[in-house]
């Protein structure tokens, strides 16, 4: 196959760029610190703030957690359903753009989360989360269908690095209403909000745009005599039963399932991590946040070219053991250590974002040749999902039991320990499946 013009590429990147603003806003700086403003105690000295929701107590940063963990669940439940019906209606483009929309409009309904509507506002996370998540499994999907094989890690990593770039545009944007609100008579709480706005706004008007320039998919034949809402699970079981003629591609999924789980479990949790465990300041923790972004763009260019000249395998290698002595360091970081704080940021920014392109485009690479690409990279969504739900419950779950959440980050090491020995044991299996 031939790699797809400069145009549908770059729209294809673009969505990176429309909903990377939740990455990094939503989840990573601004909301995680205002959810733990408005759910605390305002007592920097208490490590963990209770929090009661109906007859139930929460640790607050646990049942962040636990709400994140609740929304993988769906979108886990959801993702073979919608890939089913994308395989055989040729809908996809038409999903993703209905998962933009919701989860576009729940950040924007962020606006509305005080001390007064906790439940809406976990409600409104949840939504967000589900939009984002799912829209990733259409969006991903497109990659072996308008890139060759040669030319998958650097599309891979072009869609990471525009997200980078506009995450880190609109976060500096929202940086002057929260860091400066006295410029527009405003509290900092209220910056927070209006930057929730924002990024419902920017998420929807860059994503509908990037989406124009996608191409429709294709139906398979056959259409209307399947039961779509059971054809899904069918489709994974089929992919599942397909995995043991592809030793590889199997071995591959399930390291990528034990990394990937502290992987995502970092992202999503560091700012809480930061905030409440290590006492950084709000401000030098969204700095260190955009740290990460900025490293992160020069990281995942320059691992999808290790991926190149070293081969997929020894790359993502590579970056779990980075990932490994990053744990270890976050681990024995004291509190109120800002400076080291940036450190960890700078070492985990160079591998965050190039573990993901590369992982990525060593799934599509040992893919076999397939019009049902949605339902294969359901497969890997699934994967990812119940990775994520595990790691979010496990470092709640930890937190709670022990009382702090350096045993969770410990914990997570050990993750990433597993997933480099049965990276290593794939490598060793075919040692040219990914050249």
């Amino acid at each position: 196959m031939q790699t797809a013009s400069k145009k549908v590429i770059n729209g294809w990147a673009m969505y990176d760029w429309a909903n990377s603003v939740y990455n990094l806003v939503i989840t990573s700086t601004i909301f995680p610190a205002y959810y733990e403003a408005v759910t605390g105690d305002g007592n920097e000295n208490t490590l963990i703030d209770k929090i009661k929701i109906g007859n139930f107590e929460f640790a607050n940063t646990a049942l962040y957690n636990y709400v994140l963990a609740i929304a993988f669940v769906i979108v886990a439940l959801l993702s073979p359903i919608l890939s089913s019906i994308a395989d055989y209606r040729g809908n996809k483009k038409q999903f993703l753009q209905f998962f933009c929309t919701i989860g576009s409009l729940s950040c924007a309904s962020l606006y509305f989360f005080n001390k007064d509507h906790i439940t809406g506002g976990l409600i409104s996370v949840i939504i967000a989360c589900i939009g984002f998540w799912s829209s990733l499994v259409f969006y991903n999907s497109y990659l072996p269908e308008i890139a060759a094989p040669e030319d998958r890690d650097r599309v891979s990593a072009k869609g990471f690095v525009m997200g980078y770039i506009g995450s880190v545009l609109l976060q500096l944007i929202c940086f002057v209403f929260v860091l400066k609100p006295e410029l527009f008579g405003i509290t900092v709480g209220k910056a927070s909000q209006i930057s929730f706005l924002l990024v419902g706004i920017w998420w929807m008007s860059f994503g509908w745009f990037s989406i124009g320039r996608l191409p429709e998919g294709r139906g398979a034949k056959g259409t209307h005599t399947k039961n779509l809402l059971t054809q899904g699970y069918k489709e994974l079981h089929k992919v599942w039963v397909e995995l043991k003629t592809q030793p590889t591609l199997k071995r591959f999924l399930l390291s990528f399932f034990f990394y990937n789980m502290g992987v995502q479990t970092v992202m999503l949790a560091a700012t809480l991590y930061g905030k409440s465990e290590l006492n950084i300041p709000t401000t030098n923790l969204i700095l260190a946040i955009l740290i990460i972004q900025i490293v992160a763009i020069p990281g995942a260019t320059l691992m999808a070219k290790m991926a190149s000249k070293w081969g997929n395998f020894n790359t993502l290698m590579f970056a779990v053991v980075i990932w490994i002595g990053g744990c270890i360091m976050g681990y024995y970081l004291p509190r109120n250590s800002v400076v080291p704080f940036y450190t960890l940021a700078i070492v985990v920014g160079f591998v965050m974002g190039g573990i993901q392109s590369v992982s990525r485009s060593t799934y599509s690479k040992l893919m076999p040749e397939t019009h049902d690409t949605t339902s294969y990279f359901s497969f890997y969504d699934v994967t990812e999902k119940i990775a994520i739900v595990i790691g979010m419950f496990s470092f709640g779950f930890i937190n709670e039991l022990t009382g702090s959440q350096r045993n969770s980050v410990l914990a997570l090491g050990i993750f990433f320990v597993i997933g480099f020995i049965l990276l290593y044991r794939t490598s060793k299996l075919d040692k040219h499946a990914v050249i």
